[in-house]
Protein backbone atom coordinates (compact mmCIF):
# COMPACT_ATOMS: atom_id res chain seq x y z
CA UNK A 1 0.00 0.00 0.00
CA UNK A 2 2.91 2.36 0.53
CA UNK A 3 3.14 5.34 2.84
CA UNK A 4 -0.17 6.87 1.67
CA UNK A 5 -3.40 4.90 2.11
CA UNK A 6 -6.06 6.15 -0.33
CA UNK A 7 -8.58 3.73 1.14
CA UNK A 8 -7.95 5.11 4.62
CA UNK A 9 -8.49 8.64 3.31
CA UNK A 10 -11.85 7.59 1.83
CA UNK A 11 -12.82 5.94 5.12
CA UNK A 12 -11.94 9.08 7.07
CA UNK A 13 -14.05 11.18 4.69
CA UNK A 14 -17.04 8.84 5.08
CA UNK A 15 -16.74 8.91 8.87
CA UNK A 16 -16.24 12.66 9.13
CA UNK A 17 -18.97 13.93 6.78
CA UNK A 18 -21.94 13.16 9.08
CA UNK A 19 -19.98 14.40 12.10
CA UNK A 20 -19.23 17.73 10.44
CA UNK A 21 -22.84 18.18 9.28
CA UNK A 22 -24.12 17.33 12.76
CA UNK A 23 -21.67 19.72 14.42
CA UNK A 24 -22.74 22.57 12.13
CA UNK A 25 -26.45 21.96 12.75
CA UNK A 26 -26.08 21.37 16.51
CA UNK A 27 -23.57 23.99 17.60
CA UNK A 28 -24.57 23.78 21.25
CA UNK A 29 -24.01 20.07 21.84
CA UNK A 30 -24.66 18.90 25.36
CA UNK A 31 -21.61 17.58 27.15
CA UNK A 32 -22.45 16.54 30.68
CA UNK A 33 -19.37 14.50 31.57
CA UNK A 34 -16.06 16.31 32.01
CA UNK A 35 -12.76 14.58 32.72
CA UNK A 36 -9.85 16.50 31.26
CA UNK A 37 -7.38 13.60 31.36
CA UNK A 38 -9.74 11.22 29.55
CA UNK A 39 -10.69 13.92 27.02
CA UNK A 40 -7.02 14.59 26.23
CA UNK A 41 -6.28 10.87 25.82
CA UNK A 42 -9.33 10.53 23.58
CA UNK A 43 -8.11 13.38 21.36
CA UNK A 44 -4.60 11.91 21.19
CA UNK A 45 -6.11 8.58 20.17
CA UNK A 46 -8.50 10.23 17.69
CA UNK A 47 -5.88 12.26 15.84
CA UNK A 48 -3.40 9.39 15.95
CA UNK A 49 -6.01 7.16 14.29
CA UNK A 50 -6.91 9.83 11.73
CA UNK A 51 -3.29 10.28 10.73
CA UNK A 52 -2.35 6.60 10.73
CA UNK A 53 -5.39 5.56 8.70
CA UNK A 54 -4.06 7.80 5.93
CA UNK A 55 -0.28 7.77 6.39
CA UNK A 56 1.85 4.73 7.16
CA UNK A 57 5.09 5.35 9.02
CA UNK A 58 7.87 3.19 7.56
CA UNK A 59 9.04 0.30 9.75
CA UNK A 60 5.97 0.55 12.03
CA UNK A 61 3.58 -1.43 9.86
CA UNK A 62 3.88 -4.68 7.94
CA UNK A 63 1.17 -4.18 5.30
CA UNK A 64 -1.35 -6.92 4.56
CA UNK A 65 -0.17 -10.18 6.06
CA UNK A 66 -2.40 -12.76 4.37
CA UNK A 67 -3.82 -13.55 0.94
CA UNK A 68 -6.79 -11.44 -0.11
CA UNK A 69 -6.30 -9.14 2.88
CA UNK A 70 -7.05 -6.06 0.78
CA UNK A 71 -10.41 -7.51 -0.25
CA UNK A 72 -11.27 -8.39 3.34
CA UNK A 73 -10.03 -4.97 4.52
CA UNK A 74 -12.24 -3.17 2.02
CA UNK A 75 -15.26 -5.40 2.64
CA UNK A 76 -15.18 -5.24 6.43
CA UNK A 77 -14.29 -1.56 6.72
CA UNK A 78 -16.77 -0.71 3.94
CA UNK A 79 -19.47 -2.63 5.79
CA UNK A 80 -18.61 -0.91 9.06
CA UNK A 81 -18.69 2.52 7.36
CA UNK A 82 -22.08 1.71 5.83
CA UNK A 83 -23.35 0.58 9.24
CA UNK A 84 -22.00 3.78 10.78
CA UNK A 85 -23.92 5.88 8.25
CA UNK A 86 -27.10 3.86 8.88
CA UNK A 87 -26.81 4.46 12.62
CA UNK A 88 -26.26 8.17 11.99
CA UNK A 89 -29.47 8.25 9.95
CA UNK A 90 -31.43 6.29 12.55
CA UNK A 91 -30.10 8.18 15.57
CA UNK A 92 -29.81 11.69 14.10
CA UNK A 93 -32.33 13.32 16.47
CA UNK A 94 -31.88 10.94 19.37
CA UNK A 95 -29.74 11.40 22.45
CA UNK A 96 -29.62 8.01 24.09
CA UNK A 97 -27.35 5.08 24.78
CA UNK A 98 -27.97 3.50 21.36
CA UNK A 99 -26.66 6.59 19.61
CA UNK A 100 -23.77 7.06 22.03
CA UNK A 101 -22.57 3.48 21.91
CA UNK A 102 -23.16 2.73 18.22
CA UNK A 103 -21.47 5.93 17.06
CA UNK A 104 -18.47 5.32 19.30
CA UNK A 105 -18.03 1.55 18.98
CA UNK A 106 -18.25 1.37 15.16
CA UNK A 107 -15.45 3.85 14.40
CA UNK A 108 -13.36 2.23 17.12
CA UNK A 109 -13.81 -1.09 15.33
CA UNK A 110 -12.88 0.50 11.99
CA UNK A 111 -9.61 1.84 13.38
CA UNK A 112 -8.75 -1.34 15.28
CA UNK A 113 -9.55 -3.63 12.34
CA UNK A 114 -7.50 -1.43 10.01
CA UNK A 115 -4.56 -1.59 12.40
CA UNK A 116 -4.79 -5.35 12.76
CA UNK A 117 -5.09 -6.12 9.04
CA UNK A 118 -2.26 -3.73 8.16
CA UNK A 119 -0.29 -4.86 11.22
CA UNK A 120 0.28 -1.23 12.10
CA UNK A 121 1.54 -1.17 15.67
CA UNK A 122 0.95 2.58 16.18
CA UNK A 123 -2.56 2.40 14.69
CA UNK A 124 -3.45 -0.50 16.97
CA UNK A 125 -2.12 1.46 19.98
CA UNK A 126 -3.99 4.67 19.10
CA UNK A 127 -7.19 2.79 18.21
CA UNK A 128 -7.25 1.04 21.59
CA UNK A 129 -6.59 4.35 23.37
CA UNK A 130 -9.30 6.06 21.32
CA UNK A 131 -11.80 3.22 21.78
CA UNK A 132 -11.52 3.04 25.55
CA UNK A 133 -11.74 6.80 26.05
CA UNK A 134 -14.32 7.56 23.34
CA UNK A 135 -16.73 4.81 24.34
CA UNK A 136 -16.39 5.78 28.01
CA UNK A 137 -17.03 9.49 27.35
CA UNK A 138 -19.93 8.75 24.97
CA UNK A 139 -21.53 6.42 27.50
CA UNK A 140 -21.16 8.94 30.33
CA UNK A 141 -22.65 11.74 28.17
CA UNK A 142 -25.68 9.64 27.20
CA UNK A 143 -27.43 9.97 30.56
Amino acid sequence: MGWFNYYGLAVMAVIMIPNIIYAVKHKNGEITYRNKAVEIMEQIGRYGCFALMIFSIPYTYFNFWFNYALIIYLAVIGGLCFTYLIFWAICWNRNDKLKALSLSIIPSCIFLFGGIVLVSIPLIFFSVLFAVCHIYISYKNSF
